[in-house]
């Protein structure tokens, strides 16, 4: 049963002014070290941020939160596994919320192309 969707979309040179500005200090804060590590070894590293921090704000819509309530952005862990598809692991304040709102899993598709990168969650239940 679907419970809740989200989608996001994000301007790839959004990120990449931040990462040029704010550097480590912005991947460290809103990314896990995982998630940082996979960014980092592609050819393109914003790209793969700006995904990443689509699917991010994505799962938050789904909890029907956004960055309030006392979640983090490190809350949201977007992962792939060994067939390249892509997870959405919540922890603290965001699996708590899932909870509450009988989400026992979150599908997710994550793309980038051009200047843009685009993320849909979809919350079942």
């Amino acid at each position: 049963m679907i419970v809740a969707i989200g989608t996001d979309l994000v301007a790839i040179p959004r990120i990449e002014r931040l990462m040029s500005t704010r550097g480590e200090r912005f991947a460290e804060r809103v990314f896990t070290p995982t998630e940082k590590a996979y960014c980092e070894s592609k050819p393109k590293p914003a790209e793969s941020f700006a995904a990443r921090f689509a699917a991010k704000e994505a799962v938050l819509k789904c909890l029907g939160t956004g960055w309030a309530e006392g979640l983090g952005f490190q809350d949201v862990e977007v992962t792939r596994d060994d067939r390249g598809a892509v997870h959405a692991s919540l922890h603290g304040p965001a699996a708590r919320r899932a909870r509450e709102l009988g989400i026992g899993r979150i599908l997710l598709s994550i793309s980038h192309a051009d200047d843009h990168a685009i993320a849909f969650a979809v919350a079942t239940g």
